[in-house]
C-alpha cells in the first residue's frame, strides 16, 4: 500500500476540516451543553435524589434541610406550586410540605407529621424512605433535648451532650435491592453526568466521523478523486486515507470530550488504554460508512441529511438518547443491529465494571467486522462510480 499517499489524503482532510470555523461550535461547545443539561436534568454527581421541600424559615427547616443533605439527596426549597411542578415534571422525586403544625410538634419534641408528595421515578421509594428517616431522626433528637431540659440540664449543655453521643454512633445505613437489575447495572456509574457523558461521546464521535460523506461528494464533483487516482493511487487507498482523515478528527474530539467533562463534571472513564480501542474501532464504522454514503450521494445537501438524520436515529436506537437498559427485551436485540449498542456494551463494562480490553473483546471483535464491512463496501462503490464515469 502506498502509504504516503494515504497519509496525504488523510492529512488533507483534516486541513480542510479546521479551515472550516463554524465546526468549533459543535466540536467543543455543543457536547460539554449537552453533557450538562443530561447530568443537570438526572441529578448532580454523588446525589441519590432530589427534594423539594416546602416551608419558610424555621429550626424545623433547618434541622430538615441539613439532615437530607447530609444523605447526599439535592434540596431545594419551593413554594407549594413550585414544588408540585417539580415533582410531576421529574425535577424532585418526592415533594415534602413542612406545615405550622409540624413546625411546633418539632419545638415541643413530638412527632412530626410531614406531608409527603411521591414522584414517578424508579428511585422514588428509596428517596421515600430517606426523608422518612431523616424526619424521625431530628425528632428523636428535638425530643430527647426537650427531655433533658425538662429535666433541669441547660439548653446549651444537653445539645453539646446529644450531639457528642450522636457523633460515637454509627450512621445508620440503607440497603435498597432492585429486583428488576437496574441498580446493578447502574451502580458502577459515580453519578447521572457518567452516563450522559458516555451517550454524548459515542453519539458526536459517530456524527462527526460520518459527515465526512459530504466531503467525498465535494471530492468526486470537483474531479479530486479521478485526479488522486490518476497517480499512483487505488480507491481502496484513496477511501482509507479519507477514513483515516476524519476518523482523526473523530478520536480528537472524543479525546476532548474525556478531558473535558472529567475535569469540569468528574467523569470516571475507567481504563483509557480500553476507551481508545472502543472509539477507534467504533470510529472506523462511522468513516466506512460515511465514505458509502458519499459515493451514493451526490449532492452535498443530501449527504448532510443522510448522515445527520442517520446518525441520530442510529443514535436513538443504539442508547445515545436513553440507557440500553430501559429498552424492553425486543427493542434491545433491534438496537444491538446498530454500532452505538455494542459501543455502548463496552463503555459500560469498562465504566461501570473497571473492564479492561479483554473484557469487550466480543463487542471489539463485532465492531471491526462492521468496520471492515463498511469500509470495502465504500472502496468498491467508489471504483465502480469511477468506472461508469469513464
Amino acid at each position: 500500500m502506498n502509504l504516503r499517499a494515504v497519509l496525504a489524503i488523510a492529512a488533507t482532510e483534516i486541513r480542510r476540516f479546521s479551515a472550516d470555523r463554524s465546526n468549533i461550535f459543535f466540536v467543543f461547545i455543543f457536547p460539554l451543553a449537552l453533557v450538562f443539561v443530561l447530568g443537570s436534568q438526572f441529578g448532580g454527581v454523588g446525589n441519590q435524589g432530589t427534594v423539594a421541600l416546602v416551608g419558610g424559615d424555621s429550626a424545623l427547616h433547618t434541622a430538615l434541610v441539613d439532615k437530607l443533605e447530609g444523605a447526599h439527596l439535592d434540596v431545594s426549597t419551593e413554594d407549594l406550586a413550585g414544588m408540585q411542578q417539580a415533582v410531576a415534571r421529574g425535577g424532585a422525586d418526592v415533594g415534602v410540605v413542612v406545615s405550622d403544625a409540624a413546625v411546633a410538634a418539632f419545638a415541643a419534641g413530638q412527632d412530626l407529621d410531614l406531608q409527603l408528595v411521591a414522584g414517578s421515578g424508579s428511585g422514588v421509594p428509596a428517596v421515600m424512605q430517606l426523608v422518612q428517616t431523616a424526619g424521625s431522626d431530628i425528632t428523636m433528637a428535638s425530643g430527647q433535648e426537650a427531655a433533658l431540659v425538662a429535666a433541669g440540664v441547660p439548653a446549651q449543655e444537653a445539645r453539646g451532650a446529644l450531639e457528642k453521643a450522636s457523633a460515637q454512633m454509627a450512621p445508620a445505613t440503607l440497603m435498597v435491592e432492585d429486583e428488576s437489575g437496574l441498580a446493578k447495572e447502574f451502580a458502577g456509574l459515580g453519578g447521572m453526568f457518567d452516563l450522559g457523558a458516555a451517550a454524548q461521546l459515542l453519539l458526536f464521535v459517530f456524527l462527526t466521523t460520518l459527515s465526512a460523506s459530504v466531503t467525498l461528494v465535494q471530492a468526486r464533483r470537483n474531479g479530486v478523486i479521478r485526479r488522486a487516482l490518476a497517480a499512483p493511487v487505488t480507491a481502496s487507498q484513496a477511501i482509507t486515507g479519507l477514513a483515516i482523515g476524519r476518523l482523526g478528527i473523530g478520536l480528537f474530539q472524543g479525546l476532548y470530550i474525556m478531558i473535558a467533562t472529567r475535569l469540569l463534571f468528574g467523569v470516571e472513564w475507567g481504563n483509557l488504554w480500553a476507551m481508545a480501542v472502543i472509539l477507534t474501532v467504533f470510529g472506523l464504522v462511522a468513516a466506512g460508512a460515511a465514505m458509502v454514503i458519499g459515493v451514493l450521494v451526490d449532492n452535498e445537501g443530501a449527504a448532510t441529511g443522510l448522515a445527520v438524520g442517520g446518525g441520530l436515529i442510529l443514535a436513538a436506537i443504539g442508547g445515545c438518547m436513553l440507557p440500553l437498559e430501559l429498552f424492553p427485551d425486543t427493542l434491545q436485540k433491534v438496537a444491538h443491529l446498530t454500532p452505538h449498542a455494542w459501543a455502548y456494551d463496552a463503555i459500560a463494562e469498562v465504566q461501570r465494571r473497571s473492564g479492561g480490553v479483554m473484557d469487550v473483546l466480543p463487542e471489539l471483535g463485532v465492531l471491526a467486522l462492521m468496520a471492515l464491512g463498511t469500509l470495502v463496501l465504500g472502496a468498491v462503490l467508489l471504483r465502480r462510480s469511477l468506472e461508469r464515469a469513464m
